[in-house]
């Protein structure tokens, strides 16, 4: 008979990983121990396949700390790509997706979906967006999915 695993009931691993990258000094710990283990003589090769990080990623935490110390390790403002959507069209897709039905628009649907929407925003914005990226501009706008219920509002 084989050992019995371990079993989280609290929460899902991708939940508990939102939790973990929300929390900077987590963040900026998990990548101090990296650059510890480096320092140790570990290969950032093998890091990286062990703890599912690119290797380019270690070593530029490694860079980093080596120029600026743990300030190196944290987040930079303002970095990443703005969105293509101002915030007055990320206002409309809001009060679309929570007043209107997609079936106002023209689609054979009741309730929106990540397609469904991207197919809107290219129609609307001639904006193509993939599943997850429509997924990740409603978070941002306070509305989360759940596959058993529909869209749902955080606000």
């Amino acid at each position: 008979m084989g050992k019995s695993v371990l079993k989280i009931q609290r929460a899902e691993a991708g939940e508990i990983k939102k939790i973990l990258t929300k929390n900077e000094a987590y963040t900026v710990g998990a990548r101090l121990h990296l650059v510890y283990l480096v320092a140790l003589g570990h290969s950032s090769r093998k890091l990286s396949e062990l703890h599912n990080i690119s290797f380019k990623q270690i070593t530029n935490w490694v860079h980093r700390f080596e120029n600026e110390g743990v300030e190196g390790l944290k987040d930079k403002t303002g970095r990443g790509r703005h969105s293509a959507l101002s915030d007055e069209q990320l206002d409309t897709i809001k009060t679309i997706v929570l007043k209107q039905a997609p079936s106002d628009y023209g689609f054979q649907s009741q309730r929106w979906t990540g397609p469904l929407l991207a197919q809107w925003i290219k129609k609307e914005y001639g904006l193509e967006y993939q599943k997850a990226q429509v997924y990740n501009l409603l978070e941002k706008v306070g509305i989360t999915f759940e596959k058993k219920l529909g869209l749902i509002s955080k606000v």
